[in-house]
């Protein structure tokens, strides 16, 4: 009962796309209408700056921390590895908006921030630095999901609902970003840029 619990409020409060109700809230139109079409923080900040792909980004690692904390209350670390899986899942898919969400990447982030900090620092630098040498986000992403479990072995944790948790978070971004592999295996992917004001 506590894991169905776990996953139930980490999917429901995971659903809750920030960049959707933002972007409806302040500019009157679903950023899903706009940029790449994808409800995330970099489309966010693609197409209205800097500081709305900051708040949306805020708001989807609050949602999964939120989550996160649920599950542990209720069944500790396995509570927490599924509840925050449950919160990717449901920022990719989420109930409240036709299920067509985010790529999961904001979420990732918060999950390595309530796993281990020094995951949260390393992927951070990691990430910094992919993106000075290729300018793309969706580069970043992937690499970073790609090396996120053996990060997580590398700050000397072993197996567990935690590590499951590393690769469910490496499997769902790769899929989530298909599109981005086929339009860089095609030469297509364009560097990302801020809103011009």
């Amino acid at each position: 009962m506590e894991g169905v619990l776990s996953a139930l409020a980490g999917y429901l409060l995971g659903s809750i796309s920030t960049s959707i109700l933002i972007s409806k809230a302040k500019y009157y139109v679903d950023i899903r209408r706009s940029g790449s079409g994808n409800a995330g923080a970099t489309n966010m900040a693609r197409v209205y700056g800097l500081a709305a792909g900051l708040a949306a980004l805020a708001g989807d690692m609050a949602k999964t921390a939120l989550a996160g904390l649920a599950g542990w209350l209720l069944w500790g670390e396995t509570g927490l590895a599924i509840a925050c899986g449950a919160a990717l899942i449901g920022h990719c898919w989420p109930l409240w908006h036709q299920f067509r969400g985010g790529k999961g990447v904001s979420v990732s982030a918060c999950i390595a921030l309530l796993l281990d900090w020094r995951l949260f620092l390393m992927l951070l630098v990691f990430f910094a630095v992919v993106f000075l040498l290729s300018r793309r986000v969706s580069v970043c992403s992937l690499l970073s999901a790609l090396v996120f479990p053996l990060f997580y072995w590398l700050t000397g944790h072993g197996w567990g609902p935690s590590m499951a948790l590393c690769c469910l978070v490496t499997v769902l971004v790769i899929f989530s970003h298909r599109s981005n592999i086929d339009r860089l295996r095609k030469g297509e992917e364009p560097p990302f840029t801020l809103k011009k004001k």
